[in-house]
Protein backbone atom coordinates (compact mmCIF):
# COMPACT_ATOMS: atom_id res chain seq x y z
CA UNK A 1 0.00 0.00 0.00
CA UNK A 2 1.49 3.47 -0.83
CA UNK A 3 1.46 6.02 2.25
CA UNK A 4 -0.92 8.41 1.08
CA UNK A 5 -4.85 9.03 1.54
CA UNK A 6 -6.74 10.20 -1.69
CA UNK A 7 -9.79 11.64 -2.35
CA UNK A 8 -11.99 11.41 -5.56
CA UNK A 9 -13.19 14.15 -7.48
CA UNK A 10 -17.12 13.57 -7.41
CA UNK A 11 -20.07 11.50 -6.93
CA UNK A 12 -18.32 8.66 -8.98
CA UNK A 13 -15.01 7.23 -10.06
CA UNK A 14 -14.00 8.65 -13.79
CA UNK A 15 -11.29 6.87 -15.86
CA UNK A 16 -8.34 8.48 -15.28
CA UNK A 17 -9.05 8.15 -10.95
CA UNK A 18 -9.94 3.93 -11.69
CA UNK A 19 -6.57 4.00 -13.64
CA UNK A 20 -4.49 5.66 -10.97
CA UNK A 21 -6.08 4.54 -7.93
CA UNK A 22 -5.88 1.07 -9.33
CA UNK A 23 -1.93 1.38 -9.84
CA UNK A 24 -0.82 3.39 -6.43
CA UNK A 25 -3.02 1.25 -4.16
CA UNK A 26 -3.39 3.97 -1.63
CA UNK A 27 -3.93 3.08 1.82
CA UNK A 28 -7.20 4.38 2.00
CA UNK A 29 -9.57 7.15 0.48
CA UNK A 30 -11.47 10.08 2.33
CA UNK A 31 -14.70 11.79 1.38
CA UNK A 32 -16.08 15.66 1.27
CA UNK A 33 -19.19 17.21 0.33
CA UNK A 34 -18.64 16.95 -3.71
CA UNK A 35 -18.66 13.21 -3.38
CA UNK A 36 -22.12 12.89 -1.22
CA UNK A 37 -25.14 13.58 -3.16
CA UNK A 38 -27.78 10.27 -2.00
CA UNK A 39 -27.60 7.27 0.38
CA UNK A 40 -27.88 5.36 -2.59
CA UNK A 41 -24.81 7.39 -4.58
CA UNK A 42 -22.56 7.39 -2.00
CA UNK A 43 -22.91 3.53 -1.27
CA UNK A 44 -22.17 2.90 -4.78
CA UNK A 45 -19.13 5.05 -4.04
CA UNK A 46 -17.90 3.70 -1.39
CA UNK A 47 -18.49 -0.27 -3.07
CA UNK A 48 -16.85 1.03 -6.22
CA UNK A 49 -13.47 2.11 -3.98
CA UNK A 50 -13.48 -1.57 -2.01
CA UNK A 51 -14.19 -3.13 -5.64
CA UNK A 52 -11.07 -1.61 -6.93
CA UNK A 53 -9.14 -1.95 -3.96
CA UNK A 54 -9.71 -5.52 -3.14
CA UNK A 55 -9.81 -4.91 0.17
CA UNK A 56 -12.86 -5.77 2.51
CA UNK A 57 -11.93 -3.77 5.29
CA UNK A 58 -10.43 -0.43 3.24
CA UNK A 59 -10.64 2.15 5.11
CA UNK A 60 -13.18 5.32 3.84
CA UNK A 61 -12.76 8.21 5.98
CA UNK A 62 -15.10 11.37 6.38
CA UNK A 63 -15.34 14.29 8.26
CA UNK A 64 -18.70 14.20 9.97
CA UNK A 65 -18.04 15.65 13.18
CA UNK A 66 -21.92 17.62 13.39
CA UNK A 67 -22.48 21.35 13.39
CA UNK A 68 -20.64 23.46 10.90
CA UNK A 69 -18.12 20.33 9.99
CA UNK A 70 -20.21 17.76 8.38
CA UNK A 71 -19.52 16.52 4.78
CA UNK A 72 -23.19 14.82 4.71
CA UNK A 73 -25.63 17.27 4.86
CA UNK A 74 -29.25 17.82 4.94
CA UNK A 75 -31.74 16.91 3.48
CA UNK A 76 -30.58 13.58 2.38
CA UNK A 77 -28.92 13.03 5.90
CA UNK A 78 -29.78 14.26 9.57
CA UNK A 79 -27.43 17.41 10.86
CA UNK A 80 -26.22 16.59 13.86
CA UNK A 81 -25.20 18.89 16.94
CA UNK A 82 -21.99 20.60 17.51
CA UNK A 83 -19.33 19.18 20.06
CA UNK A 84 -20.14 22.44 22.58
CA UNK A 85 -23.61 21.02 22.98
CA UNK A 86 -22.44 18.31 25.34
CA UNK A 87 -19.58 20.08 26.76
CA UNK A 88 -22.21 22.45 27.97
CA UNK A 89 -24.18 19.12 29.51
CA UNK A 90 -21.08 18.08 30.88
CA UNK A 91 -20.52 21.32 33.09
CA UNK A 92 -24.47 20.57 34.74
CA UNK A 93 -24.41 16.84 34.65
CA UNK A 94 -21.60 15.35 33.41
CA UNK A 95 -22.73 11.40 33.44
CA UNK A 96 -25.44 12.80 30.90
CA UNK A 97 -23.34 14.64 29.14
CA UNK A 98 -20.67 11.12 28.68
CA UNK A 99 -23.90 9.24 27.45
CA UNK A 100 -25.42 11.67 25.50
CA UNK A 101 -22.02 11.99 23.48
CA UNK A 102 -22.09 8.28 23.12
CA UNK A 103 -25.21 7.95 22.10
CA UNK A 104 -24.90 10.73 19.00
CA UNK A 105 -21.27 9.06 18.00
CA UNK A 106 -23.15 5.67 17.47
CA UNK A 107 -25.69 6.89 15.24
CA UNK A 108 -23.41 9.14 13.43
CA UNK A 109 -21.52 5.66 12.89
CA UNK A 110 -24.82 4.09 12.05
CA UNK A 111 -25.69 6.66 9.69
CA UNK A 112 -21.87 6.14 7.90
CA UNK A 113 -21.90 2.39 8.03
CA UNK A 114 -24.93 2.54 6.66
CA UNK A 115 -22.90 4.47 3.50
CA UNK A 116 -20.00 2.45 3.04
CA UNK A 117 -17.81 4.50 5.86
CA UNK A 118 -15.69 3.03 8.34
CA UNK A 119 -13.57 5.77 9.45
CA UNK A 120 -14.84 8.84 11.43
CA UNK A 121 -12.60 12.01 11.71
CA UNK A 122 -13.19 12.18 15.56
CA UNK A 123 -13.33 13.22 18.18
CA UNK A 124 -11.21 16.45 18.23
CA UNK A 125 -8.93 16.22 21.44
CA UNK A 126 -8.45 19.77 21.21
CA UNK A 127 -8.59 21.81 24.28
CA UNK A 128 -10.31 25.13 24.26
CA UNK A 129 -8.16 27.97 24.63
CA UNK A 130 -9.96 31.58 25.50
CA UNK A 131 -8.70 33.92 22.53
CA UNK A 132 -7.69 31.52 20.31
CA UNK A 133 -8.92 31.17 16.69
CA UNK A 134 -12.36 30.47 16.27
CA UNK A 135 -11.06 27.24 13.90
CA UNK A 136 -11.80 25.23 16.92
CA UNK A 137 -14.49 26.42 18.42
CA UNK A 138 -17.59 25.57 19.09
CA UNK A 139 -15.90 22.06 17.21
CA UNK A 140 -13.98 21.45 21.00
CA UNK A 141 -15.41 19.14 23.69
CA UNK A 142 -14.03 21.68 26.45
CA UNK A 143 -11.90 24.00 28.19
CA UNK A 144 -10.93 21.62 30.59
CA UNK A 145 -8.50 18.10 29.50
CA UNK A 146 -10.19 15.46 31.48
CA UNK A 147 -13.80 16.85 30.54
CA UNK A 148 -12.37 16.75 27.09
CA UNK A 149 -10.89 13.36 27.35
CA UNK A 150 -13.59 11.64 29.17
CA UNK A 151 -16.32 12.93 26.29
CA UNK A 152 -13.60 12.12 23.93
CA UNK A 153 -13.72 8.35 25.13
CA UNK A 154 -17.31 8.25 24.81
CA UNK A 155 -17.33 9.36 21.18
CA UNK A 156 -14.45 6.64 20.14
CA UNK A 157 -16.51 4.30 22.36
CA UNK A 158 -19.85 4.80 20.69
CA UNK A 159 -18.95 4.63 17.34
CA UNK A 160 -16.49 1.53 17.49
CA UNK A 161 -19.95 -0.29 19.08
CA UNK A 162 -21.22 -0.03 15.44
CA UNK A 163 -17.60 -0.81 13.70
CA UNK A 164 -16.72 2.78 12.87
CA UNK A 165 -12.97 3.75 13.71
CA UNK A 166 -12.51 7.00 15.48
CA UNK A 167 -9.29 9.46 14.60
CA UNK A 168 -8.03 11.61 17.39
CA UNK A 169 -7.25 15.17 16.70
CA UNK A 170 -5.62 17.12 15.86
CA UNK A 171 -2.70 16.05 17.97
CA UNK A 172 -0.29 17.40 20.02
CA UNK A 173 -2.95 19.76 20.07
CA UNK A 174 -4.30 22.93 17.83
CA UNK A 175 -6.65 24.27 20.46
CA UNK A 176 -4.03 27.18 21.12
CA UNK A 177 -3.69 28.30 17.47
CA UNK A 178 -4.42 32.20 16.98
CA UNK A 179 -4.15 32.01 13.10
CA UNK A 180 -6.26 28.86 10.62
CA UNK A 181 -4.07 26.09 9.34
CA UNK A 182 -6.00 26.12 6.69
CA UNK A 183 -5.08 29.56 5.52
CA UNK A 184 -1.40 30.28 7.50
CA UNK A 185 0.70 28.71 9.58
CA UNK A 186 0.37 28.93 13.59
CA UNK A 187 2.74 29.11 15.80
CA UNK A 188 2.26 27.97 19.39
CA UNK A 189 4.73 29.87 21.96
CA UNK A 190 3.50 28.19 25.35
CA UNK A 191 6.32 26.76 26.92
CA UNK A 192 6.41 23.01 27.69
CA UNK A 193 5.03 23.27 30.99
CA UNK A 194 1.87 25.14 29.59
CA UNK A 195 1.37 22.63 27.10
CA UNK A 196 1.30 19.64 29.33
CA UNK A 197 -2.70 20.44 29.40
CA UNK A 198 -2.97 20.37 25.82
CA UNK A 199 -1.48 17.07 26.00
CA UNK A 200 -3.80 15.11 28.77
CA UNK A 201 -6.67 14.47 26.89
CA UNK A 202 -4.46 12.18 23.86
CA UNK A 203 -2.16 11.00 26.67
CA UNK A 204 -5.89 9.40 28.19
CA UNK A 205 -6.61 8.30 24.93
CA UNK A 206 -3.48 7.38 23.61
CA UNK A 207 -5.09 3.71 23.08
CA UNK A 208 -7.26 5.59 20.09
CA UNK A 209 -6.71 3.17 16.91
CA UNK A 210 -6.26 6.36 14.59
CA UNK A 211 -4.63 9.91 14.74
CA UNK A 212 -4.21 12.95 13.07
CA UNK A 213 -1.94 15.68 13.43
CA UNK A 214 -1.66 19.07 13.72
CA UNK A 215 -0.18 21.50 10.90
CA UNK A 216 0.95 23.50 13.77
CA UNK A 217 4.09 24.95 15.01
CA UNK A 218 5.28 24.64 18.61
CA UNK A 219 8.15 26.62 19.89
CA UNK A 220 8.95 24.74 23.06
CA UNK A 221 9.61 21.44 21.34
CA UNK A 222 10.58 22.19 17.47
CA UNK A 223 10.61 26.13 16.25
CA UNK A 224 11.70 25.07 12.99
CA UNK A 225 9.07 22.87 11.74
CA UNK A 226 5.35 22.48 12.13
CA UNK A 227 4.24 18.89 13.84
CA UNK A 228 3.31 17.22 11.24
CA UNK A 229 7.04 17.42 9.73
CA UNK A 230 8.90 17.43 12.80
CA UNK A 231 10.32 13.94 13.37
CA UNK A 232 10.99 15.92 16.94
CA UNK A 233 7.41 16.23 17.56
CA UNK A 234 6.08 13.32 16.03
CA UNK A 235 8.85 10.93 17.67
CA UNK A 236 9.76 12.64 20.85
CA UNK A 237 6.21 13.93 21.99
CA UNK A 238 3.84 12.00 20.03
CA UNK A 239 5.03 8.62 20.07
CA UNK A 240 7.07 9.09 22.88
CA UNK A 241 5.62 11.46 25.45
CA UNK A 242 1.89 10.59 24.47
CA UNK A 243 2.52 7.06 24.28
CA UNK A 244 0.44 6.94 20.86
CA UNK A 245 1.00 4.01 18.90
CA UNK A 246 -1.71 4.21 16.20
CA UNK A 247 -1.74 4.75 13.03
CA UNK A 248 -1.11 8.45 12.15
CA UNK A 249 -2.11 10.35 9.76
CA UNK A 250 -1.46 14.15 8.70
CA UNK A 251 -3.45 16.53 8.50
CA UNK A 252 -4.53 17.64 4.88
CA UNK A 253 -1.17 18.09 2.85
CA UNK A 254 -3.49 20.79 0.76
CA UNK A 255 -3.29 23.26 3.72
CA UNK A 256 -1.67 26.91 3.58
CA UNK A 257 -0.03 25.86 6.80
CA UNK A 258 2.35 24.14 4.87
CA UNK A 259 5.30 25.43 2.09
CA UNK A 260 6.62 23.80 -0.94
CA UNK A 261 5.22 21.38 -3.33
CA UNK A 262 2.63 18.69 -2.99
CA UNK A 263 5.79 16.10 -3.38
CA UNK A 264 7.48 17.84 -0.81
CA UNK A 265 4.74 18.27 1.26
CA UNK A 266 4.28 14.20 1.40
CA UNK A 267 7.61 12.79 1.14
CA UNK A 268 8.08 15.44 4.43
CA UNK A 269 5.22 14.08 6.81
CA UNK A 270 6.15 10.45 5.70
CA UNK A 271 9.74 11.20 6.59
CA UNK A 272 9.14 12.80 10.17
CA UNK A 273 6.86 10.05 11.36
CA UNK A 274 3.54 10.07 9.91
CA UNK A 275 2.27 6.58 8.52
CA UNK A 276 0.47 8.15 5.70
CA UNK A 277 0.22 11.44 4.03
CA UNK A 278 -3.42 12.77 3.89
CA UNK A 279 -4.47 14.20 0.39
CA UNK A 280 -7.97 15.81 -0.05
CA UNK A 281 -8.49 17.96 -3.02
CA UNK A 282 -9.21 15.06 -5.52
CA UNK A 283 -6.84 17.45 -7.86
CA UNK A 284 -5.18 14.84 -10.37
CA UNK A 285 -2.02 16.51 -10.84
CA UNK A 286 -1.53 16.70 -6.72
CA UNK A 287 -2.30 13.58 -5.95
CA UNK A 288 0.01 12.24 -8.85
CA UNK A 289 2.58 14.88 -7.50
CA UNK A 290 1.88 12.59 -4.29
CA UNK A 291 2.28 9.39 -5.80
CA UNK A 292 5.27 9.78 -7.17
CA UNK A 293 7.36 11.24 -3.99
CA UNK A 294 5.62 9.25 -1.07
CA UNK A 295 7.17 5.28 -0.22
CA UNK A 296 5.58 2.40 0.41
CA UNK A 297 3.48 2.67 4.03
CA UNK A 298 5.89 0.74 6.39
CA UNK A 299 5.88 -2.53 7.76
CA UNK A 300 4.78 -0.90 11.25
CA UNK A 301 2.10 1.45 9.43
CA UNK A 302 0.82 -1.68 8.27
CA UNK A 303 0.64 -3.06 11.28
CA UNK A 304 -0.94 -0.32 12.88
CA UNK A 305 -3.85 0.00 10.09
CA UNK A 306 -4.65 -3.69 10.27
CA UNK A 307 -5.20 -3.06 14.40
CA UNK A 308 -7.40 -0.10 14.00
CA UNK A 309 -9.26 -1.97 11.04
CA UNK A 310 -10.10 -5.35 13.22
CA UNK A 311 -13.35 -3.66 14.32
CA UNK A 312 -15.19 -2.44 11.26
CA UNK A 313 -15.91 -6.28 10.35
CA UNK A 314 -18.59 -6.63 13.37
CA UNK A 315 -22.28 -5.98 12.29
CA UNK A 316 -23.53 -3.19 14.55
CA UNK A 317 -25.86 -4.90 17.04
CA UNK A 318 -28.63 -3.27 19.57
CA UNK A 319 -30.98 -0.80 19.87
CA UNK A 320 -31.21 1.87 16.30
CA UNK A 321 -30.75 5.16 14.72
CA UNK A 322 -33.93 7.00 15.92
CA UNK A 323 -33.62 5.43 19.47
CA UNK A 324 -29.61 6.60 19.58
CA UNK A 325 -31.31 9.78 18.61
CA UNK A 326 -34.21 9.85 20.70
CA UNK A 327 -32.25 8.73 23.54
CA UNK A 328 -29.07 12.11 22.90
CA UNK A 329 -31.99 14.76 22.29
CA UNK A 330 -33.55 13.74 25.66
CA UNK A 331 -30.18 14.00 27.52
CA UNK A 332 -29.56 17.67 25.43
CA UNK A 333 -32.46 19.21 26.77
CA UNK A 334 -31.35 18.95 30.45
CA UNK A 335 -29.43 22.42 29.46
Amino acid sequence: MQAAIYAPAGFELNDEERRFFRDSDPAAFILFKRNCGDPQQLLRLTDSLRDLSGRADLPILIDQEGGRVARMKPPEWPAFPAAEKFARLYQAAPSSAIEAARSNARALALMLRSCGINVNCLPLLDVRQEGASDIIGDRALGSEPMQVAALGRAVLDGMASAGVVGVIKHIPGHGRALVDSHKELPVVSANAEELESDLEPFERLSWAPMGMTAHVVYTAWDPDHPASMSATVIGDIIRGRISFDGWLMSDDIGMEALAGDFGSRAAGVVVAGCDVALHCSGNMDEMIAVGTAVPQMSAEGEARLARAMAGTMVEAEGSDFKEEIAKRDTLLALV
